[in-house]
């Protein structure tokens, strides 16, 4: 059992080490202060978001960005609540700084089992520039995202952009653990890039092609399954031809959202992402899950297995070090990267808490439903 141990952590510091690696392999883009070409049509699939739009309209109408060379598609997907009238009162014609031409409200046309994937290509349907980019109702938008987008497009042969999402307002442990986690799979998603293995993304700050998208069929092949706009389109486009792809390292192209205010809603959310896992295409992607899910099941087996007395301490406190310090490494980095350093001091607690979060996550999606957006939704 020991050898099982020790073979499995190998891997996972193998693994953990290699993502590094193509963490600082992937370089900082610093965006140029170059004239505006590139016309963008921003999608924001939204659904009872009325306590979060303020401050995403808040955030567009900072947008340094030329108002000829963008639209913003906001696509309700039933909501029951007043989000669509806060988007229509907040930019209407009263507001000079953003016209009536540039913002559009529609409603989403249901055509498979995944809402989210059905508002954007409803909104991909009356989209009129060729570069579609994604985010969500619960973002902050920077002032020169869109800036960035175009000088990263001018400079960089690509169809298909993946750009970077953190966590704002962690004013709680249960905030600041899911910022770990977060940042963790950040920093994978970077270091995927790096290696020429890309795996991961995320559709709150994601840009491509709409002529791309329509010759690969769109979310034809993954429509049953209610998430993964983001990651399967991804595959999609890496098995077209992985060049397509890039990674957008910059920190003027950060967008921000809010992580989860309950353990409850943490634990659906989690059991979501989870879910989709067993669909993925990618073999690496499919690997880099089992070596950490393994490397999680052993810690808990372990430390199991010591409680009743079968195990001695030491190999169960070493196994636990190696883990945390590989960890720290790849979260250090990505959190350097987004100037949360400071979110570290809540590191070693999550350190213990998270192995048996994960396998109790995996264990759970496997064999449960869940809920989102107060749906309910099967694996």
């Amino acid at each position: 059992m020991i050898t099982v141990f020790t073979c499995i952590t190998i891997l996972y510091l193998a693994l953990i080490l290699w993502l590094v690696y193509g963490f600082k392999k992937v370089k900082h883009f610093n965006a140029e202060n170059l004239k505006p070409e590139t016309k963008f049509s921003v999608i924001i699939p939204f659904r009872n978001e009325a306590e979060n739009l303020p401050e995403l309209l808040a955030s567009i109408k900072t947008l340094n960005y030329s108002k000829k060379h963008y639209e913003f598609i906001f696509v309700d997907d039933d909501s029951n609540d007043n989000s669509s009238q806060i988007i229509l009162n907040t930019l209407s014609l009263k507001d000079t700084q953003i016209k009536e031409s540039n913002i559009k409200v529609i409603q989403n046309v249901r055509i498979s089992n995944s809402p989210k994937k059905d508002a954007i290509v409803s909104a991909i349907k009356v989209a009129k520039h060729n570069w579609i980019v994604t985010t969500d109702a619960d973002c902050v938008l920077p002032k020169f995202w869109l800036d960035t987008f175009n000088s990263f497009i001018n400079k960089k042969p690509c169809k298909m952009i993946v750009a970077p999402v953190t966590y704002n307002y962690t004013n709680s442990f249960l905030k600041r653990f899911q910022l770990l986690d977060f940042l963790s799979l950040i920093g994978a998603t970077i270091g995927g890039f790096g290696i020429g293995k890309p795996f991961l993304c995320n559709g709150a700050n994601l840009a491509y092609n709409k002529d791309l998208f329509l010759k690969l069929n769109g979310f034809n092949g993954n429509s049953n399954i209610a998430s993964g706009d983001d990651i399967f389109l991804l595959q999609k486009v890496i098995k077209h031809n992985k060049n397509d792809v890039q990674f957008l390292k910059s920190t003027t192209a950060i967008v921000k959202t809010k992580a989860q205010p309950t353990l409850k809603s943490l634990i659906s959310q989690r059991k979501r992402w989870a879910a989709k896992t067993s669909s993925y295409n990618s073999i690496f992607g499919k690997l880099v899950g089992l070596i950490v899910f393994l490397m999680n099941a052993i810690l808990v087996c372990y430390f199991l297995l010591f409680l009743f007395g079968w195990l001695q301490f030491s190999p169960l406190f070493y196994v636990f070090i190696i883990k945390s310090l590989t960890d720290f490494l790849l979260i250090f980095k990505t959190a350097h990267f987004f100037k949360q350093e400071n979110e570290l001091s809540s590191f070693i607690f999550s350190a213990f808490i998270y192995p048996f979060f994960s396998v109790y996550i995996a264990c759970i999606s496997m064999f449960t439903k869940y809920k989102w957006k107060d749906r309910t939704f099967s694996k």
